[in-house]
């Protein structure tokens, strides 16, 4: 999923000068306010930000006032006009070299908190693209799709897992349209994927936080159609909404309760939630229990289950003894490697073979995620190497891999309500090279782990769009795993 405002089909003709139909450089949706800075820049000539205003939804904002709207979501599917104020207007088949430099924070990914009523830090998006573009009138159209693919083999009553898939793993086509919400369910339905359906709610309700009404009806009738069933509701908790200060305890509370409340609407048995603040929880607990909600707190990369956070968490889940409190596991926190995925981006965007031995020393090493990322960026910075020209990734590619022993899932596995199969490859053996699965499959078969298995492919994070089929990656992970499980069985 390129880390790009435009592709190749944003330059568009407009009466004010010209416009460049943008793209949202993340896989969720943001609040305008993510967005701090746009410069472009046309023919080597630099635009004056007072001649740039963003048509978002036939409302003009100028680029000084986009920080203080939080209370505008930037939808992911939504591709709003940056207009250019030009004294002679570009035509349709001209091509004009155009630089887009953007900044955004990510306001779910906190640093650190704000304090004395100020902001907090979040991780930050820089991008920074030049392209040459020709003038066009919308969007490419999506490639022709594999649709002679052999059926699954069927789910027995020995499988210890049910299967299922977040659609997540299809974020970098649903941005970019080339899926609406029934066709994408249709797609996964024709490839035999399921029958577990998770949802990251700020993707793919357009009206996060609040599930509509509308959008519940459109869940029933493809669900309906097709025989799913409601998995996992993942919720994100936007504290960094505001530029001004992170949100309030009682902001938390309302706003975690909103999406409760929409995923029971949508059936879901189950939130996935990003704070387990003691103090929060014991406020959303009595919520999780009128709602009949199950709430499992999601460890993720780099950390594991005896990370000194998760262990703070198991004291709170402890101390509050309640049966429907605990852990997502995502097997990014349990890789044996970088994936390949992610390092062919990051040599894409400028490493060479010497960067990415030394990015996979570091990774490697013990040390905190803070410390390794800080070390790579040094590294980075010696060589005269702007780590901005890797985006977010100088600090993602330490958050998004860990290398814990995945023996320790064993540690909390009463506890586990809920599994992300990540992955981000599958080689031409059919295998996971970064992520042992065979033995995933036996710590959690032995553990007496029996709900589901979510595949969660995290490969649009560097691959580019249409490199890959990643529901067809999805099918052949299902694959993967059903042989690990039956193997184990067999043995």
């Amino acid at each position: 999923m390129p880390n790009g405002l435009i592709t190749e089909n944003s330059l568009r003709v407009h009466p004010d000068g010209f416009a460049l139909a943008l793209t949202l450089p993340w896989y969720r949706s943001l609040w305008l306010s993510s967005v701090s800075t746009i410069r472009v820049a046309i023919d080597g000539v630099d635009v004056p930000e007072a001649d740039l205003t963003l048509d978002f939804g036939g409302t003009r904002y100028a680029i000084a006032d986009l920080p203080q709207q939080s209370d505008v979501l930037w939808y992911l599917q939504e591709h709003p006009l940056l207009v250019v104020r030009r004294d002679v207007p570009i035509a349709l088949g001209e091509t004009h070299d155009v630089l887009v430099h953007g900044e955004l924070r990510l306001p779910y990914m906190q640093i650190a908190p704000g304090q004395d009523g100020g902001p907090g830090m979040y991780v930050p998006n820089v991008v920074h693209q030049e392209l040459a573009l020709t003038v066009t009138e919308g969007a490419a159209s999506p490639p022709a799709l594999v649709s002679e693919v052999p059926p699954a083999p069927p789910a027995t009553a020995a499988d210890p897992f049910q299967l299922g898939l977040t659609l997540y793993s299809a974020s970098a086509e649903f941005r970019a349209g080339w899926y609406d919400f029934d066709g994408l369910l249709d797609r996964v339905a024709e490839l035999g994927i399921g029958p577990g359906i998770e949802i990251v709610a700020s993707q793919m309700v357009p009206t996060y936080p609040v599930v509509s009404d509308d959008f519940v009806r459109a869940w029933r009738a493809a669900f309906d159609r097709h025989g799913f069933v409601p998995s996992s509701f993942g919720a994100n908790l936007d504290m960094g909404k505001r530029r001004d200060r992170d949100m309030t305890p009682d902001e938390e509370f309302e706003f975690s309760e909103l999406m409760f409340q929409g995923a029971k609407k949508l059936g879901f048995p189950l939130v996935r939630i990003q704070s387990a603040k003691p103090a929060l929880l014991r406020r959303l607990l009595p919520v999780a229990e009128r709602l009949d909600l199950e709430l499992a707190y999601e460890i993720h990369a780099p950390m594991g289950p005896n990370a000194e956070p998760i262990l703070r968490v198991r004291e709170t889940y402890a101390e509050l003894d309640s049966p429907l409190l605990g852990f997502v596991t995502d097997f990014s926190s349990t890789m044996h490697a970088m994936s390949p995925t992610l390092l062919r981006a990051v040599q894409r965007a400028g490493l060479d073979d010497d960067a990415l031995t030394e990015l996979q020393r570091i990774w490697a090493t013990d040390a905190t995620m803070q410390e390794r990322q800080q070390e790579f960026i040094g590294y980075l910075r010696r060589r005269d190497f702007d780590p901005g020209r890797l985006g977010s990734f100088a600090h993602l590619a330490f958050n998004m891999h860990g290398h814990v022993d995945p023996r320790e899932w064993a540690d909390i596995m009463p506890q586990i309500l809920h599994v992300h199969a990540k992955f981000y490859d599958i080689d031409d053996d059919g295998e996971e090279p970064a992520i042992d699965y065979p033995e995933h499959v036996r710590v959690f078969v032995e553990g007496g782990y029996r709900g589901y298995w979510s595949s969660e492919w995290e490969g649009h994070a560097f691959a580019e769009l249409g490199e890959v089929d990643p529901l067809l990656l999805v099918r052949t992970q299902h694959d993967l795993i059903r042989s690990a499980m039956r193997s184990l069985q067999t043995a």
